[in-house]
């Protein structure tokens, strides 16, 4: 759907762009015509690099139904593992952790930062199924090198329903190919998008 949207925008743009050059020759045909259709294109590309970087995040366009859902940033949450230990039949505590997005209008990446560990999208998507919004991913997490006799490098996915618009909630639950899973909330977002767990805690530390 969003690939025939920006078809569309290009052809749009395109015809526009040529049937003002071809009124502005007051309609006779001419070989110089075809530059406007160069030019078409040319406004086209340039229309689309705008929309895809910065004008589908504007509070007037996230209005519209098929437009993802502006998830860019460092999320601040918790992370409830539901592993229960065998030998003492306790579970773990929640932790703090940051879930980093990069995003633009056609292309989702997303990092789950913990103190132990980062798990990066290997395939990201915002998506609407009615009036649900959501974002899902599959990653690969990597343990720190320190904690490997006891957490090794695996595969996971995780699922997430978006709340508000603006983004103001994110709800969630993960799975992995260990057979371990939990729950993932985040509720406070930083525009700033941090590039490891020291960094994400310090932009809310600073506010």
């Amino acid at each position: 759907m969003r690939r025939r949207i920006l078809v569309q925008v290009v052809a749009l743009v395109v015809i526009a762009v040529f049937a003002l050059g071809v009124w502005t020759t007051e309609g006779e045909f001419q070989a110089a015509w075809l530059r406007f259709y160069s030019l078409g294109v040319l406004a086209a590309l340039m229309v689309l690099a705008l929309w895809d970087h910065f004008l589908w995040r504007l509070a007037l366009f996230q209005r519209i139904p098929r437009v993802p859902r502006n998830l860019k940033g460092t999320w601040q949450g918790t992370l409830t593992s539901l592993w229960v230990d065998p030998t003492t039949s306790e579970s773990l505590p929640p932790k703090t952790v940051y879930l980093t997005v990069r995003q633009t209008g056609s292309w989702v990446s997303v990092i789950l930062l913990t103190d132990e560990s980062s798990s990066g999208s290997s395939l990201a998507s915002v998506s609407k199924d009615g009036s649900t919004v959501t974002l899902n991913y599959m990653y690969l997490s990597f343990p720190d090198s320190r904690l490997e006799e006891r957490s090794r490098i695996h595969h996971g996915s995780a699922s997430f329903t978006v709340a508000g618009r603006p983004a103001r909630r994110l709800h969630g639950r993960y799975w992995t190919n260990r057979d371990s899973r939990g729950v993932l909330e985040f509720h406070d977002r930083h525009a700033k998008v941090a590039d490891d767990f020291e960094g994400a805690a310090e932009l809310f530390r600073a506010g």
